[in-house]
């Protein structure tokens, strides 16, 4: 069942409905972390609820993007660790060249590997800082925060789905898919006219 609320037909409107189901979200994750006292909770997974939400159709909010973005993030945060040797240290208030060696070499590796699977999350950028400045050091909590993100990215489809906005099953639309190459020829080719 579907109800075309046209939900993102106007600034009141989409802001209520980012309001409701981002909230909604972050309570329905909050409670399952407070239930099993196991961080399924976690700072980027708010701007994620914010793009699934307030722009969902855009190719960086689709489920692909979200699932292997954040994956992405959280590996390359915990490769960070290892190869410094703070895999298992947790987060302290004082930041060593160690721990900032481990945040650098982090986002660099996250920031490719998304690009070579064609699945640019912005938000996966907070996620490997979180790994990799120890507020979620252990291998295991790795399984937590791709919990939560699944769990995110589920509700998005439903809600959005419910909502009649045709949020993507896994991978955005072609047309949008392709968007990133189209700019790029404009760009070049606005730049050729003024040569």
């Amino acid at each position: 069942m579907r109800f075309d609320f046209g939900v993102l037909g106007g600034f009141k409107r989409r802001a209520f409905y980012v309001l409701l189901w981002s909230f909604v979200t972050m309570l329905l994750i909050g409670l399952v972390a407070d239930l099993t006292q196991r961080p399924y909770i976690f700072p980027s997974l708010g701007p994620t609820a914010l793009m699934v939400f307030a722009h969902p159709m855009r190719r960086d909010s689709a489920p692909r993007h979200v699932i292997l973005g954040h994956a992405a993030g959280a590996l390359c945060g915990y490769i960070a660790l290892w190869l410094t040797g703070l895999l298992g240290v947790g987060f302290s208030s004082e930041i060593g060249g160690r721990r900032v060696l481990a945040a650098a070499i982090a986002l660099g590796l996250t920031s490719a590997l998304m690009v070579l699977l064609k699945s640019e999350h912005a938000p996966a950028g907070a996620t490997t800082l979180i790994v990799a400045l120890g507020i979620l050091p252990r291998l295991v909590d790795f399984l937590f925060l791709m919990g939560a993100v699944v769990l995110l990215a589920v509700l998005a489809l439903i809600i959005n789905r419910i909502c009649a906005i045709d949020y993507p099953i896994w991978s955005a639309a072609p047309w949008v898919r392709s968007h990133d190459a189209e700019l790029l020829r404009k760009i070049n080719t606005q730049r050729a006219k003024r040569r």
